[in-house]
């Protein structure tokens, strides 16, 4: 169970003890645990949603559960979408923009995305129809961090860092067996999950290929801004 822990000390702020034996690459190690991570979070915050539901509105039970969504990831994904709209929009050569992304400090692009972002994000959950609102959160929570496995395959645009350590443990079998539950949780939907599948895998190639474009491949904040859109395109797809 390690590598299970490590996961959630990564991707979560769940009081998760971290193992004492943590080593470098070990978050690559555990990358095949990360949709099962996606899973527990999307439980949360799906049966957060289907109790809210009870008592609000769908817009205010939307808001109140995108607002327990960010807490229990730490705005970990927020945070590197945000980055990433700086520093990959700006007019610029790709080592000033690594600089941008690695700033603290945000910029007009990664407040306007930022805030289209969760705009997005409580809209789709606002629409969302309540006999499938449930394995829709799933879904959107498993895939997003399934995507994470395979965006870690891709080039590295600096040596050191969060997504370096992550790469170098990283093995391709992990891409295979994490990615079985948002698989199932797809199918299980039917044509809309599938169609899901198809539209999410779309928007992290343009990513991919545009991180590679601006700043020669990718970073932790691109991985951040992978999971943000796959939840995006997969809640927004599965409204109707």
């Amino acid at each position: 169970m390690k590598y299970l822990s490590i996961a959630f000390n990564l991707l979560t702020t769940l009081p998760i003890r971290a193992p004492i034996d943590w080593r470098a690459g070990d978050s690559g190690r555990a990358a095949g645990w990360y949709p099962f991570v996606g899973l527990a979070l999307g439980a949360l915050v799906a049966t957060a949603y289907t109790l809210l539901g009870l008592h609000f509105s769908p817009f205010v039970t939307a808001a109140l559960a995108l607002t327990l969504w960010v807490i229990l990831t730490g705005g970990l994904h927020l945070d590197g979408l945000a980055d990433c709209c700086d520093g990959l929009f700006h007019a610029s050569d790709s080592q000033k923009r690594l600089e941008i992304m690695k700033d603290s400090r945000m910029g007009a692009f990664g407040g306007i995305g930022l805030i289209l972002a969760l705009i997005l994000k409580v809209s789709a959950l606002a629409s969302l129809p309540t006999d499938r609102a449930v394995p829709v959160i799933l879904l959107a929570s498993t895939l997003g961090r399934w995507f994470i496995i395979l965006a870690g395959f891709q080039p590295l645009a600096r040596p050191g860092g969060m997504g370096a350590d992550f790469s170098s443990g990283l093995r391709k079998s992990a891409l295979v067996w994490g990615g079985l539950l948002p698989l199932a949780l797809a199918i299980f939907l039917g044509v809309q999950g599938i169609l899901a599948l198809g539209l999410t895998s779309l928007g992290v190639f343009f990513i991919l290929r545009f991180a590679h474009a601006r700043i020669g491949g990718v970073t932790g904040d691109v991985f951040g801004l992978v999971v943000e859109a796959v939840e995006i395109i997969t809640l927004v797809t599965l409204t109707t």
